[in-house]
């Protein structure tokens, strides 16, 4: 076997913000992770969601038939998914201490690769390992380039293996190159983010705003269609025209009409923030997008919703398809 060192050149780091290089390792990040202060100051919170590479991807070309990523040792049981040329070719699980990862049996002759991490454990790359006189190419991504926001509905812990998250679904639907900032907890309509996102290519951005604001009695009935309003106008500084869909809460039985500690329910959340867009359209954008949370999961998939928050596995498969019939279809959205 021959050894690729983490920081080859070759090797892109799809859906990374940031990457840190320390001591013989590469970890993916998905804030700029020298400027952890600045998104995630006085605590660890937002910094150690960010870590965990939800929709992240390694990707490069090879015509080698093995491949084995090594790392420091995991921090908890997950699973990789590989898809070779944009079909799944393997999923392999890990245990938590695993420091090995292997795949085998890949098709002869050169091919894209793209390793989907875990959406929940950090990964640190220290090598990969493919077969003795494989080659090794650079593998660019022409893709349309999606950007969403989100909570831990978007974070998608629960999803069957990494590339089943709902964005994972749509973005190989609709064949997007995608860069996910679902939070754990972390969605509070960030001034840093919205920055962030402003500053990143992109041909399409979505955010989808309100849980954890409810959750968390983060924003007031004063202060939250202000913060929905300065997101879209942050990321319209840097991206006027592009497609932008802003999508409310999904479905929660007990917070649909009873107020948090700061007296917003659900469905208020849903007004605001339809009202937020709404100012945008009458101002001429005409690309701005709202997508009601009810169209993406509502009550009669109740099944699909084990703890009234999050979606089970097949739950967020069925939320990338509502998701891809409401913004794509209904919304007549194209790139």
């Amino acid at each position: 076997m021959q050894s690729i060192s983490p920081d080859d050149p070759r090797l892109i780091w799809s859906g990374a913000i940031s990457l840190e290089q320390k001591d013989g390792w590469v970890k993916p990040w998905r804030v700029p992770h020298d400027e952890l202060d600045l998104y995630s100051p006085g605590e660890v919170a937002l910094a150690g969601r960010a870590e965990l590479p939800s929709g992240v991807r390694l990707r490069f070309a090879t015509d080698s038939q093995q491949i084995s990523l090594h790392t420091e040792a995991t921090s908890d049981a997950g699973s990789l998914d590989l898809y070779a040329d944009g079909s799944i070719a393997d999923t392999v699980t890990f245990a938590e201490g695993q420091s090995t990862i292997s795949f085998g049996g890949l098709a002869a002759g050169v091919k894209t690769i793209e390793i989907w991490l875990s959406p929940y454990v950090a990964f640190k790359l220290r090598r990969i390992e493919l077969d003795d006189g494989a080659q090794l190419e650079k593998s660019e991504d022409p893709r349309p380039k999606w950007v969403t926001y989100g909570s831990s509905i978007t974070h998608c812990r629960a999803a069957g293996s990494p590339s089943f998250t709902w964005p994972g679904v749509v973005a190989r639907a609709r064949n997007l190159n995608l860069t996910s900032l679902g939070y754990g907890g972390q969605c509070h309509a960030d001034p840093m983010i919205a920055r962030l996102i402003r500053d990143l290519p992109a041909d399409f951005v979505s955010v989808k705003l309100g849980i954890n604001i409810y959750g968390a009695g983060s924003l007031s009935a004063r202060s939250f269609r202000p913060a929905v309003l300065g997101t879209i106008a942050t990321i319209r500084d840097g991206h006027p025209d592009i497609p932008l869909a802003v999508c409310s809460p999904i479905w929660s039985p007990e917070r649909e009409r009873a107020p948090n500690k700061v007296e917003l329910s659900l469905t208020q959340m849903r007004l605001e923030i339809a009202a937020a867009v709404e100012s945008f359209r009458r101002r001429g954008d005409e690309n701005i997008h709202y997508i009601d949370g009810l169209k993406l999961l509502d009550s009669s998939l109740a099944e699909h919703l084990p703890d009234n928050v999050h979606p089970s596995a097949e739950g967020y498969r069925i939320m990338g398809a509502n998701f891809l019939r409401e913004v794509f279809e209904v919304q007549g959205v194209t790139l």
